[in-house]
């Protein structure tokens, strides 16, 4: 997908628009910080690592099988977090939704702005019917914002992943689309 046809969206606040490479520093910035990923399940301890996660933004576009956007602040340009969809399997009409905000930004609504935006997009123009979160149990600010946006808790896999050499037990959210 190129410039010309990435989905740029838009909120009273916030602009939606493609990661780039530009974006990588800001990239690091969130996925290094132990504040964001204390309950995310990727992160990194050097500006090189991150190309890791670029390639994965870039690939999933490539593919089909997602896109994440960077959430900038309409009155500067300042990059505040990410936000997007993967897993996107058009065969079941299903996909994932994820994202994380830097933490100067965190209890302002802007996650909840952003997401709006997307989830309309996704519902909208992808015709997904089902979008599903996977949130880890401790991660009560996440559940919160997904509750706010209309998704179901459908229910906890205890100790399904490992992190750090400890399991951790991961919350399943969804939200059919209201249109079907």
């Amino acid at each position: 997908m190129n410039n010309l046809t990435f989905p740029k969206l838009k909120s009273k606040r916030l602009i939606l628009d493609q990661i780039t490479l530009k974006d990588q520093n800001h990239i690091f910035s969130g996925l290094s910080n132990p504040e964001v990923i204390r309950y995310y399940g990727v992160n990194y301890s050097s500006l090189e690592e991150t190309e890791e996660q670029m390639n994965w933004y870039s690939n999933l576009e490539k593919s089909g099988s997602g896109i994440w956007w960077a959430i900038r602040s309409k009155i500067d340009n300042e990059f505040i977090g990410a936000i997007g969809f993967n897993d996107h399997h058009p065969e079941y009409k299903k996909a994932e939704i994820g994202f994380w905000l830097l933490p100067d930004f965190w209890g302002k609504g802007y996650m909840k702005e952003a997401a709006d935006v997307v989830i309309e997009y996704i519902f909208g123009q992808l015709k997904i019917h089902r979008l599903e979160a996977y949130v880890e149990s401790k991660n009560i600010n996440s559940s919160k914002v997904l509750k706010k946006l209309g998704f179901q808790h459908e229910g906890l896999m205890r100790d399904c992943e490992v992190k750090n050499g400890e399991f951790i037990s991961v919350d399943l959210f969804a939200r059919i689309n209201p249109k079907e």
